[in-house]
């Protein structure tokens, strides 16, 4: 449900609009350098305002509530909570009547029987993507300085110039996706495992956490449809498990080899784009055009890099701490 791994274990709770968002993580171990400071480096990267994203503002700084003591981990459960101050609770009452397209509106609504929060998305809001951000950095210090987490904008509205793309958008006054791309270099042979654990399966299940996501592919990704054998295939060229070609994208029977761990995501464009729609009037119970007002992002791509990073980190370090237990057990 809102709860995520197995060792690492991150759990998010609230909602766009409400008094806070925050993130609940067990299983961190002791004596991990962690304070305020450390997080701010990611969360800016996650910020809104640059153009394209959306006017809303917030200070996005993180209250640590347990779990921390002396800027050290305590081997306790930590506690994050990121205030939520900058809200305009009554855009979002117009719309009340009109399940936005895209949106999880009128599946919450029948889900959750109308108590749901619907201010701003609620729980079903990007702005929760703040507490993955948070337990990423976190989890990239479990994976320690030299495994290294990289994600990139690849394409913005089909177009792999990011500003061209954009501006393609802002001209046609409606939003748009994009794909982006995480690299993941550093990596040890062996975590993952095969089926229902592999890192494949266990990293799009973190990725689809994130609003937004329709697909992802990993190293050759739907390419490898269309190819031979040979071709795909990826050379090893000495004992370290140093492949001539990365088509596996560094995964092979859902176990890392050694090789740059490598995978893309599409990103829908904004549900809430600036264009007319047609939807449906609870109240009537016709269908009727209308337009979505309040803040929005133009391409919520541009924001999921650091997101995407996040995700991957909690996974692979909670792959990380399971590999260490099972070595303790060994020995």
């Amino acid at each position: 449900m809102n709860s995520f791994g197995r060792l690492f274990r991150v759990n998010v709770f609230g909602e766009s609009h409400g008094a806070s968002v925050g993130v609940n993580i067990d299983g961190v171990p002791a004596g991990i350098p962690l304070a305020q400071e450390d997080f701010l480096p990611d969360l800016e990267r996650r910020k809104a305002g640059a153009k394209g994203t959306t006017p809303r503002k917030e200070e996005d700084l993180p209250f640590i509530k347990s779990g921390v003591f002396n800027d050290r981990t305590t081997g306790a459960p930590i506690t994050i909570l990121f205030e939520n101050n900058n809200t305009r609770s009554t855009d979002y009452e117009k719309l009340r009547e009109f399940p936005r397209p895209g949106h999880a509106d009128f599946v919450a609504t029948h889900k959750y029987g109308g108590f749901e929060d619907y201010r701003g998305g609620g729980h079903f809001s990007g702005r929760l993507t703040l507490n993955l951000v948070a337990a990423g950095v976190i989890a990239k210090k479990i994976l320690g300085e030299n495994i290294t987490v990289k994600a990139t904008l690849k394409e913005v509205g089909g177009i792999p110039d990011a500003e061209k793309g954009l501006e393609a958008a802002i001209a046609a006054k409606d939003s748009v996706g994009g794909i982006v791309e995480c690299v993941v270099e550093g990596l040890p042979i062996g975590l993952g495992e095969p089926f229902f654990d592999s890192v494949e399966s266990t990293i799009a299940h973190a990725v689809f956490s994130i609003p937004a996501i329709k697909g992802i592919e990993f190293g050759a990704g739907f390419a490898a449809a269309r190819m031979k054998g040979v071709e795909h295939n990826d050379a090893i060229l000495d004992a370290s498990g140093k492949t001539a070609t990365n088509n596996a994208g560094g995964v092979v029977g859902g176990i890392t080899n050694g090789n740059p761990l490598v995978f893309r995501v599409a990103v829908k464009p904004t549900s809430s784009t600036p264009k007319e729609q047609h939807t449906l009037n609870i109240k009537s119970g016709e269908v009727e055009s209308f337009s979505v007002k309040g803040r929005h992002d133009l391409c919520i791509a541009l924001r999921v890099p650091v997101v995407l990073e996040a995700v991957a980190a909690m996974a692979l370090a909670d792959f990380m701490l399971i590999e260490q237990r099972s070595e303790r057990i060994y020995k």
